[in-house]
């Protein structure tokens, strides 16, 4: 009587046993092969022990695995840590910004409100006429006081040749008395 049912959990080696057996697991006796039956028995493995080395196989992957996964979910833990730690100094750093922003904002509409108060609030073109005009009156200024000056040389000259007419007519006042 052959068994030929082979359970649901089997390996290919022991297929290949369950295959080489023979006369309903029970091998020959060879008389020249001075083992016994014993000790052949021992070398063939049963089909528990082929499942228990697979599983035993298996496990250690699946432990070598875990131990991997481990290290991996470790890191990845650290990894959170850190990137908290730089999301709060840069919340901490925005805010700050922030609140630097709301001042320069402040102060930037000081200064203008003073410019605009001191007049400094022109545009180029608006600067660029207004100094035409301030030169335009340096120009003018210029011009009267060289007028000036001129008049007063000649005012200066008809001064002098007055003395001087003066003096002559003093001096012929004398000379007639």
């Amino acid at each position: 009587m052959k068994i030929l049912a082979v359970g649901p959990m089997t390996t290919p080696e022991y297929h290949e046993w369950w295959a080489r057996r023979i006369n309903d697991n029970t091998p020959k006796l060879n008389l020249e092969d001075s083992q016994s039956i014993e000790e052949h028995l021992r070398v063939i493995p049963s089909e528990l022990e082929i499942i228990r080395q697979y599983f035993e196989r298996r496990n250690v992957d699946l432990e070598k695995k875990i131990k991997q996964m481990e290290a991996e979910k470790t890191n990845l833990i650290l990894d959170i840590d850190v990137q908290k730690l730089e999301n709060e100094k840069l919340k901490k750093e925005k805010n700050k910004a922030e609140e630097e922003l709301g001042s320069l904002e402040t102060n930037y509409k000081k200064m203008r409100l003073s410019i605009r108060t001191a007049g400094l609030g022109k545009t180029s073109e608006q600067w660029r006429a207004e100094i035409r005009e301030e030169k335009d009156k340096v120009d003018r200024w210029e011009q009267k006081c060289q007028e000036m000056q001129r008049r007063n040389e000649v005012l200066e000259k008809s001064l002098s040749e007055s003395q001087r007419e003066k003096g002559e007519l003093k001096d012929r006042v004398v000379v007639l008395e």
